[in-house]
């Protein structure tokens, strides 16, 4: 007797047959910029470990100690007992890094932007989000039932339009700071003009960009000049914790009095087990590292990598191949085209001992599968000479098959 569970066979061979089955790998920290990948030692581009501090001795030690002291579990929410003094000591030092009012601090960034986004509005309301946003910004307004206008990448005129056309009393611009897959940064100043011009609230995702951008690494808000007295009420900006900072969890900063709206109505906060004392106080001594001399030093030493892989990668900016898109960040996508030509170009970077992921839809647009080059502060010039040797083979070989 056949049941519709039998479908799941067939739609796993789909995947196969579209070369977008995807594979998880168990993987190892070695030394400096390399991983243990099922037992293989490569050289990995893969990691938003952006300042390489996720195995700092110094954030080990403060988890260590945190665990003796705290235990390793929160045991309720937020607004039960789960609110720990590591955590409201961590919001209070987040607050002041980001130089904003307050800080909310959530457990994961998907559940952050999920559960805020429905907190600001809902139905007959409106949200306009940019066409190349993260998939959890994507969720949370559509969770939200409020009318969603998506907007070309980029394309400020069409959001200037679409907000002048809406009849909506609530609107909220949603968007990366720094976009995931493409590593182009977002126009803050003209996006925040835009908002005051049509009593709209700007919701930025800088997921990517907290930690590398702007004085001390405070993130591209603070890149944009638009924090401290130049803050505006009608930003809420959010970060995750896990990629630049090394650990784990997110926050929203912002407003004071919309900060407190999100703390009493945000589901994902509210119903949620809240993140361990231990993983917030290692977060403290992250933030701090990065005001020091040592944490300017590894922004340094990513800075430097990003410029010599875009002049080692020049040659793809043009009209190759492949294209490198253009960008200042830790983000350098190598556009392949197809699903199979972008897994053959990983498999022989695999090859040669390199990681670099392969990404492909529904990530991003079907016919841009691409390679996501992800770099950090523990790349040496040697690993990054490695990487553009290894690429330069591969387009010779592959490209001209």
């Amino acid at each position: 007797m056949s049941s519709w569970l039998d479908e799941f066979t067939g739609k796993l061979d789909a995947l196969d047959q579209a070369h977008l089955r995807r594979v998880r790998r168990v993987v190892t920290p070695a030394d400096g910029a390399y991983l243990h990948v099922d037992g293989q030692r490569m050289l990995a581009f893969c990691s938003n470990d952006y300042l390489g501090l996720a195995t700092n001795p110094a954030l080990a030690q403060a988890a260590a100690q945190a665990a003796q002291q705290w235990g390793v579990g929160a045991g309720a929410s937020p607004l039960v007992s789960g609110h720990s003094q590591a955590n409201a000591a961590l919001e209070d030092d987040l607050a002041q890094f980001v130089q904003l009012p307050r800080a909310l601090y959530f457990y994961a960034g998907y559940a952050a932007n999920t559960g805020i986004i429905p907190a600001l509005v809902g139905a007959g309301d409106a949200v306009f989000s940019d066409a190349l946003n993260h998939a959890c910004l994507i969720d949370g307004a559509r969770l939200s039932k409020a009318a969603i206008h998506r907007y070309p990448h980029g394309d400020l005129a069409a959001l200037s339009a679409a907000l002048q056309e809406s009849t909506a009393q609530r609107k909220l611009v949603i968007t990366d700071a720094v976009f995931s897959m493409d590593g182009d940064v977002a126009n803050i100043a003209a996006l925040l003009a835009l908002c005051e011009a049509h009593d709209a609230l700007l919701l930025l995702d800088d997921a990517h960009g907290f930690g590398i951008c702007g004085p001390q690494g405070r993130g591209s808000l603070a890149q944009a000049g638009l924090v401290g007295s130049a803050a505006s009420r009608r930003i809420l900006y959010m970060a995750t914790l896990g990629k630049a900072a090394g650990v784990a969890g997110a926050f929203v900063a912002g407003d004071a009095q919309l900060i407190e709206w999100l703390l009493q109505s945000t589901r994902t906060y509210i119903f949620a087990t809240a993140a361990p004392p231990t993983l917030a106080h290692a977060l403290r001594s992250s933030i701090a590292l990065m005001q020091t001399d040592e944490g300017e030093s590894r922004r340094q030493q990513l800075h430097a990598a990003i410029v010599q892989l875009k002049e080692g990668l020049a040659c793809f900016s043009g009209h190759a191949a492949w294209q490198l898109t253009p960008s200042s960040t830790a983000i350098h996508a190598l556009v392949i085209g197809s699903n199979a030509d972008a897994l053959a170009v990983m498999q022989g970077l695999a090859q040669r001992g390199i990681w670099v992921p392969a990404i492909r839809p529904p990530t991003v647009p079907a016919g841009t599968a691409r390679l996501r080059i992800a770099l950090s502060a523990l790349h040496t010039r040697s690993d990054v000479d490695t990487l553009v040797t290894a690429l330069l083979a591969l387009s010779k070989s592959l490209v001209s098959t």
